[in-house]
């Protein structure tokens, strides 16, 4: 239980900092301003699919998340 709760800590703070990092690039990127909101709608809904899966791993819904 415990290696599971300190497993899902150390993924949420490495899908913050990559979702930081990438924020800070995507100016940096001249891109007009409706692709600059795609890409940043992308970016969120591809978070967002990592997290669920790695819940429904958890709750055996999907093939279970394995723990080095």
């Amino acid at each position: 239980m415990i290696q599971t709760l300190i497993y899902i800590i150390l993924m949420l703070i490495v899908l913050g900092v990559i979702i930081w990092a990438i924020q800070q690039l995507l100016p940096l990127i001249p891109l007009p301003p409706p692709f600059a909101q795609i890409v940043r709608v992308l970016l969120i809904v591809v978070v967002v699919l990592v997290i669920v899966y790695i819940i429904a791993g958890l709750l055996g819904v999907v093939t279970p998340v394995r723990f080095p």
